[in-house]
Parts: C-alpha cells; sequence; structure tokens
C-alpha cells in the first residue's frame, strides 16, 4: 500500500512535503530570533590545578603555606 501524499486536519487536505517545509523554515526562523549573549570579557583558560580552581578546594589544600613552608619561612 502506497503512502498517502497529503493529511487532513479539520477536513482540509496538506501536502506532507508542504507541512515539512514550513516546519523546516518555522524552526529556522525561531533559532535566528534567539538571542545569543556575548560575554562581557574575554574568556581567559584556568590553568591552575584542579583543586586550586575552587575556593573549596584552595581551603582544603593551601599550597601557598606549603610553598612557605618548604622554603623554609
Amino acid at each position: 500500500m502506497k503512502r498517502p501524499d497529503t493529511i487532513i486536519i479539520e477536513g482540509r487536505a496538506y501536502s506532507w512535503r508542504a507541512l515539512l517545509e514550513a516546519r523546516r523554515v518555522q524552526l529556522e526562523a525561531w533559532e535566528a530570533a534567539q538571542s545569543r549573549q556575548p560575554a562581557l570579557f574575554a574568556l581567559k583558560v584556568d590553568c591552575r590545578p584542579q583543586p586550586e580552581r575552587s575556593a573549596a578546594g584552595r581551603y582544603r589544600e593551601p599550597t601557598l603555606l606549603a610553598l612557605l613552608r618548604e622554603r623554609g619561612g
């Protein structure tokens, strides 16, 4: 059995291809309308060790004090 080329909605016949194209255009318009908020400042890569990237990690592993102890201060 061949698939129908049209769909009947509320007594009106619509082409599947026309509906799919209209939906594609609708989605493209929606995506274009979505605003993209740029960053307020240039983003930089955080190259610190993983524990030092958060305040909790710096509290658990205080590297500054460890460095001072190694130097004998």
